[in-house]
């Protein structure tokens, strides 16, 4: 019986060129990550100094005391839990948009077989590159005219149309289904959309959790649509609010960071709890 490449035999025989390399390549991962968070401690670290700390120079890594109530001032501070509504209802119908169209819109280009398929899937994914100041006047007319503008609609509706870059993600995915699958659905009696609803759709279940995370990422820090589209304080979301109200008082740095460290933390918490989730969802889609 062979050895796997994998037993503590052949580990044993790594040259130390190979070993110095993996590690090299490791301390790279680490630095590189070191620098990446360093943006997100400093704000935390921020947002629990008090005022006095604030003003001391040079300024110090780790709080002397943690000052964990002005996370309840900031909240208090400005109407916080009224922002937080608004981005919700925005984010939760991005991510329902999202899940129902563009799996609908993929397997249209990946599993029917119609004249013109790939021209216009080739059109739809020019739209990638299509920059967004460019459609900024159109758009705004639009909704205008429809009188959309301080709603919601002009952030939630065309969600439901599809995005180019989900598309192509999930028609990817779609292509490395075999069409054997669909074709057994078919000689069962299944429609078109029993296959969709009832085969497919339950296998692309992680490119699909991949779209909704990008969804939720996207509404969820999203400022330049609601500054656009959006005109009541009454209407905005944590991004728009926080901005609009710190340039308006003269509000504390610590506090503005721990509003800060609020809004960015269900960002967080989503992607640690559904990582696994969301890279099988990308890698998968990227073997063919």
């Amino acid at each position: 019986m062979s050895s796997s490449p994998d037993t503590p035999i052949l580990r044993q025989r790594r040259s130390p060129r190979q070993i110095a390399r993996r590690a090299t390549a490791r301390l790279v991962l680490v630095v590189i990550c070191i620098l990446l968070l360093l943006p997100l401690w400093w704000m935390f670290i921020t947002a629990v100094k008090s005022n006095h700390e604030l003003a001391a120079f040079p300024p110090t890594l780790w709080p002397q005391h943690w000052y964990w109530h002005n996370f309840v001032a900031a909240v208090e501070f400005y109407t916080f839990f009224l922002y937080l509504r608004n981005t919700a209802i925005i984010t939760a119908f991005t991510i329902l948009g999202a899940v129902i169209s563009n799996p609908i819109i993929a397997y249209g280009f990946s599993r029917i077989n119609w004249p013109g398929r790939d021209k216009v899937f080739i059109f739809v994914l020019a739209t990638v590159f299509i920059p967004f100041p460019v459609l900024l006047v159109p758009l705004f007319e639009l909704f205008s005219r429809l009188g959309w503008i301080n709603t919601y609609l002009p952030l939630i509706v065309p969600v439901f149309f599809g995005n180019a870059f989900w598309i192509f993600l999930m028609r990817q995915f779609l292509l490395q289904i075999p069409g054997d699958l669909s074709d057994s659905a078919r000689i069962d009696g299944a429609n078109e959309f029993q296959v969709f609803s009832r085969v497919i759709l339950p296998l692309t279940l992680p490119a699909v959790g991949a779209i909704a995370i990008f969804a939720f990422i996207g509404a969820w820090n999203d400022f330049l649509g609601p500054l656009i589209y959006l005109t009541s304080s009454q209407n905005y979301t944590l991004a728009i609010g926080l901005t609009f109200f710190h340039s308006e008082h003269n509000v504390e740095l610590n506090l503005l960071m721990a509003a800060s460290t609020l809004i960015i933390l269900p960002v967080i918490i989503v992607f640690i709890i559904f990582q696994r989730f969301f890279i099988s969802g990308i890698t998968l889609g990227s073997i063919r």
